[in-house]
C-alpha cells in the first residue's frame, strides 16, 4: 500500500528566497498605513484622495458570509506592501541574482524568448522587469506597469480605474482599492492585432504579507489581443493574501482572450476580483485554471453591454486536502442577441472542496441572447466534496437558455479497463483526469497545456492509498 504524501512535491513553486526587502511596511490596515503606502508610491494627489476613500468603504463593508469560511484572516497580522530591493529594469541582466533565478526556474525568460511579445514580472508589491517587442511600440501599443501608467497616462487611467470594477462591490475590491501595488496596464489602438501573447507573472515572496496588483487592459474597436497570467508563491505557516483586480474593457468589434493558470501555496487566500466590459459584436473569452490556494473566492464577470457581444469562460479548478476552491463564472446580457457558452471543470480529492458558483441574468432588453452553461465535477475518492450553486435570472422568454451539470465519481469500470490493458491504478485515474481536463488544455498556449499538467500530475501524486 502506498503512503499518502503529506507534501506534494511542488518542485520548482516552492523556492524561497530571503525575505530580504527594500520596504515592508508595518502589518494592519490603518489610515497611516495607506498614506504611507500612498508616499512611498509617490501617488499623485486623486490616487491618494481614491485610496482613503477605499479605505472607508472597506471599514463599512461586512466580511462575505456565503461562500468558504475566512475567519483565519486577520489584516493585523497583513503587510499589505512589500518593496524589493530593487528597481524596475527592461534588461533581464539587470533583475538581482535572488530575484532572476526564481523568474528563470519558472521558465519566464525562455517563454519570453519563444513565445511572447511581451512580459511584465511582478516580485511582491512591485514590477521589477518589463519588456516589449519594438513592433508593438511602432504600432502603438502601450503595456507598462500600472505605476507608470498613472504617471504618464494619467487622463486614461483615471478615465477607466476602478470603473469596471467599484469599491463598492465587495470588502476585498474596497481593500484593494486601498492598498493595491503593481500590476500591468494595456492599451491597443483601434484595428491593431497583437498576434503573439502578453504576460504577467506575479510571484509573491514575503511571508504574512499581502499582492493587489491592478491590471487594467483597453481593445481598442477593432483591434485583438490574447493577455496571459500566471500566478505563484512558495508555502509558509502563515496566511498570505491576494486580493488582486482586473479591469478589461473591450470596444466594439475587440476581442480578448484572457488565460490565466493561478498556482498559489497551500497557505494562500485568494481572493481576486475580474470583469471585463463587453462592447458591440466584441467578445471576450476567459480561459481559468486554478490550483493551489488554501481557499479561493475567484468569480470572473462578463457584462455584455453591445448588441451582439459575445463570452467564453472554460476553466478548470482542482482541490485537494484541506483547501476550498469556490470559483465560478458570471455574465449579465444587457443588450440584444448577446451569446455566452459557460464549459466549467472542477476536481477534488483527499477531502477538498470544489464549489461552482455561478451567476447568469438575461435581461429584458436582451431579446435574442443565448446562453449556455455545462459544469462537470470529478470526485477522486469517497470523501471530497463538490457544489453547484448556478442563480439563473431570465427576464425575457425571447431567448435560448441552458444549463447542464454532472457530478461523479471516476468509473471503477474505466480503471478496470485501463488496468486490463496493462496500466497501474495510479496511471489509469491519471489519464482519465487528464482528458477530464483535456478541454481546458486545449485553450492554452502550448507551454501553458504543458504546466496545467505538470500541475495536474503534482496533485495526483500520491493521491492513490
Amino acid at each position: 500500500m502506498k503512503t499518502e504524501l503529506d507534501e506534494i512535491n511542488r518542485n520548482i513553486y516552492d523556492i524561497k528566497n530571503k525575505d530580504d526587502y527594500d520596504f515592508k511596511i508595518k502589518k494592519g490596515l490603518t489610515r497611516e498605513i495607506i498614506e504611507e503606502i500612498s508616499r512611498q508610491k509617490n501617488d499623485p494627489e486623486w490616487m491618494r484622495d481614491f485610496r482613503l476613500k477605499a479605505l472607508e468603504t472597506y471599514n463599512k463593508l461586512e466580511m462575505p458570509t456565503w461562500g468558504p469560511d475566512l475567519s483565519e484572516l486577520n489584516m493585523d497580522d497583513i503587510a499589505t506592501y512589500v518593496r524589493p530591493k530593487t528597481k524596475m529594469t527592461g534588461n533581464w541582466e539587470d533583475v538581482p541574482e535572488d530575484i532572476k533565478n526564481t523568474f528563470d526556474k519558472l521558465g519566464i525568460p525562455e517563454a519570453e524568448k519563444k513565445s511572447l511579445a511581451g512580459v511584465g514580472a511582478q516580485y511582491d508589491s512591485e514590477v521589477v522587469y518589463h519588456s516589449m517587442k519594438n513592433e508593438l511600440l511602432a504600432q502603438g501599443v502601450i503595456y507598462t506597469d500600472m505605476e507608470t501608467a498613472v504617471r504618464e497616462y494619467p487622463d486614461i487611467v483615471q478615465q477607466h480605474f476602478m470603473k469596471c470594477v467599484p469599491v463598492t462591490d465587495h470588502k476585498f475590491v474596497a481593500l484593494h482599492g486601498a492598498v493595491w501595488s503593481g500590476g500591468s496596464f494595456v492599451y491597443v489602438p483601434k484595428n491593431v492585432k497583437v498576434e503573439i501573447p502578453l504576460q504577467s507573472y506575479f510571484r509573491l515572496n514575503s511571508p504574512e504579507s499581502g499582492q493587489f496588483e491592478h491590471t487594467l487592459i483597453i481593445v481598442d474597436e477593432g483591434a485583438s489581443l490574447h493577455f496571459i497570467e500566471g500566478c505563484s508563491a512558495p508555502k509558509y505557516n502563515k496566511v498570505n493574501l491576494h486580493a488582486g483586480c482586473v479591469e478589461l474593457y473591450v470596444k466594439d468589434g475587440a476581442y480578448l482572450r484572457y488565460s490565466t493558470i493561478e498556482n498559489w501555496s497551500k497557505n494562500m487566500l485568494n481572493l481576486n476580483t475580474k470583469k471585463a466590459i463587453i462592447g458591440k459584436n466584441a467578445q471576450v473569452d476567459w480561459v481559468s485554471g486554478s490550483f493551489g490556494s488554501k481557499i479561493s473566492m475567484l468569480y470572473p464577470m462578463s457584462i455584455l453591454n453591445g448588441e451582439g457581444a459575445r463570452t467564453e469562460y472554460t476553466g478548470i479548478s482542482f482541490a485537494g486536502k484541506g483547501q476550498n476552491l469556490d470559483t465560478g463564472f458570471k455574465v449579465v446580457h444587457n443588450s440584444r442577441n448577446t451569446s455566452s457558452l459557460v464549459n466549467s471543470k472542477s476536481i477534488s480529492k483527499n477531502g477538498g472542496t470544489a464549489t461552482y458558483r455561478a451567476l447568469v441574468r438575461i435581461n429584458e432588453n436582451a431579446k435574442g441572447s443565448k446562453c449556455n452553461v455545462s459544469c462537470e465535477s470529478l470526485m477522486l475518492d469517497d470523501i471530497s466534496r463538490s457544489d453547484t450553486i448556478p442563480v439563473n435570472d431570465v427576464r425575457t422568454d425571447e431567448v435560448e437558455f441552458s444549463h447542464e451539470a454532472k457530478i461523479g465519481k471516476i468509473s471503477d469500470k474505466s480503471i478496470f479497463y485501463l488496468m486490463s490493458r496493462g496500466l497501474s491504478e495510479e496511471d489509469a485515474k491519471a489519464m482519465i483526469v487528464r482528458g477530464f481536463a483535456d478541454p481546458i488544455s486545449k485553450e492554452l498556449p502550448v507551454e501553458y497545456a504543458a504546466e496545467m499538467n505538470n500541475l495536474i500530475n503534482l496533485e495526483l501524486e500520491g493521491s492513490i492509498g
